[in-house]
């Protein structure tokens, strides 16, 4: 990865120079992020990753996308979507050297945790985001799960979704936490990934609940469903 990172890099800011002029939205740059981040998926033997219910986003819709999240494979495994969206993200990974470089190169959303500006500053630029039309991607458990169950959501993604008046589109991944444990980059062993994009849950379903249920609401579908992809993994696997 240390290797490509610059290559890659290189390749995005040629992406970005070219498109700009017609593509406002930088959508075609961030098609090339999702490419770029796939290849480390395609070349790495030891990951089966398979994603399913990709036809459940439907195209030009603007939504809060939500996934769990186990590892910080999700990203990647996430990007074989080839969806269009702005990902909220940490403000430390932007100063990772190429990989936070081309994030900013795609004004994805920074967030400052524990910092209550930088909460109110991710807010806005959100819904502007949304505002503008685009999709914006949430890991609504704030970390990594260490046992891999989803935890708690904090409430952001879902105030968006209710002040926007958008749909939420929920990610269900199993696996990644197996494959590329948290604290720590070591990857042992062959590994099957899944990863199930729901069907919607419309403006309509949430228009009447708080936000507190409507983030339980999405949480307890995900936790179905996650128990689900569990079953037929282990089954398949058997």
């Amino acid at each position: 990865m240390g290797i490509t990172f610059p290559v890659f890099y290189v390749g995005a800011l040629i992406v970005w120079l070219f498109t700009l002029p017609f593509d406002k939205r930088l959508k075609l740059l961030h098609y090339y992020t999702c490419f770029w981040g796939c290849i480390y998926i395609w070349v790495m033997p030891t990951w089966r990753v398979k994603t399913e219910g990709r036809g459940n986003c439907r195209k030009n819709a603007a939504y809060i996308i939500i996934s769990n999240h186990q590892s910080q494979l999700d990203i990647l495994v996430n990007f074989r979507f080839f969806i269009y969206y702005k990902i909220v993200s940490k403000i430390e990974i932007f100063r990772v050297p190429f990989i936070g470089w081309n994030m900013t190169l795609n004004r994805y959303i920074k967030l400052v945790r524990g910092d209550k500006d930088g909460v109110a500053k991710m807010m806005e630029v959100s819904g502007k985001t949304l505002s503008e039309g685009n999709s914006v991607f949430f890991y609504p458990e704030g970390t990594r799960s260490i046992d891999c169950e989803i935890k708690s959501f904090k409430p952001g993604a879902f105030i968006l979704a209710k002040n926007a008046k958008v749909p939420i589109l929920p990610i269900v991944i199993n696996g990644t936490g197996n494959a590329l444990p948290k604290l720590t980059m070591r990857t042992n062993g062959i590994h099957s990934i899944r990863a199930r994009m729901l069907k919607e849950i419309p403006y309509e379903t949430l228009a009447e609940l708080t936000v507190e249920e409507t983030a339980e609401m999405a949480r307890q579908l995900m936790i179905r469903e996650l128990a689900l992809l569990k079953q037929e993994m282990s089954a398949t696997e058997s």
